[in-house]
């Protein structure tokens, strides 16, 4: 007797956890349905769907073991009745029962469902015996015809996710996070960037700077004199020394005992 009562309280305080586990489940679903919907998104919903799905299985495999204790044939009776407000009880209860009184007792101790409840279900069972078996295999086809549509179409959806899912996966990578970063912050900050060293500019004679001669298509400007050369017109040159007024002199010389001259 002992031993029978020891594995009762053992399976019972475990069922007692796993139903705990289960309605902190489903109060933090029912917080977040009432607090956070509008920033609540499906794959949330679904996981804390997952995870009262998950504490309900446990809880079917506990209560449908071999060594767990049949509670079906056990009876729950009270042995104190009293109107007045109890502490321990309310506390136990989370502040739901504050009493374990005479008006209270038959709705929590009960096996059986509400009159109400119960008279609407022997309808239910009295019309379903009535049909007869042409309506009711109409209507048991209608709704199979019903079922398997809507399995094709979710089979389906899932093929073509899991097709999606498989080829992005598989497809090859065409970039590169490092790279990317690094080509950012060279751009951005100039990371990793050579500095341009600036080479001194030659002078001419005399300490001279000699300006740079811009070339024939050349977006920058250009100096007088210094565009492309036309055979018609000498070329000028500035003043860099005597070389242009000695040729000068030689053509003047040259023109004046030139034989054929009038």
């Amino acid at each position: 007797m002992q031993r029978e009562e020891r594995q009762l309280d053992a399976a019972l305080e475990a069922i007692i956890m796993r139903v705990n586990d289960l309605k902190n489940s489903i109060g933090s679903m029912l917080v977040k349905l009432e607090h956070e919907y509008e920033t609540l998104n499906w794959p949330t919903f679904l996981d804390n769907f997952a995870l009262m799905s998950g504490h309900l299985t446990t809880l079917s495999k506990m209560l449908s073991h071999d060594k767990s204790p049949t509670l079906r044939n056990l009876t729950v009776l009270p042995l104190l009745l009293s109107p007045d407000r109890d502490e321990e009880l309310l506390r136990l209860s989370e502040g739901r029962v504050p009493a374990f009184s005479h008006d209270l007792v038959p709705d929590y101790l009960r096996t059986k469902p509400e009159p109400d409840v119960e008279r609407q279900m022997i309808q239910m069972e009295h019309k379903a015996a009535n049909l007869a078996y042409e309506s009711a295999q109409k209507q048991v086809t209608a709704y199979t015809k019903v079922v398997n549509h809507v399995w094709d179409i979710v089979s389906k959806a899932r093929e073509e996710w899991e097709t999606e899912s498989g080829s992005r996966s598989g497809a090859t990578q065409t970039s590169s996070v490092a790279d990317t970063h690094a080509l950012v912050a060279a751009v951005g900050m100039g990371k990793g960037l050579k500095p341009m060293v600036q080479q001194p500019v030659p002078s001419g004679p005399q300490g001279m700077m000699v300006a740079p001669v811009g070339r024939p298509g050349a977006g920058g400007p250009q100096q007088p004199g210094s565009g492309p050369m036309n055979p018609n017109q000498p070329g000028q040159m500035g003043p860099m020394g005597k070389a242009p007024s000695a040729i000068k002199t030689n053509i003047k010389a040259a023109s004046q005992i030139h034989p054929y001259g009038r």
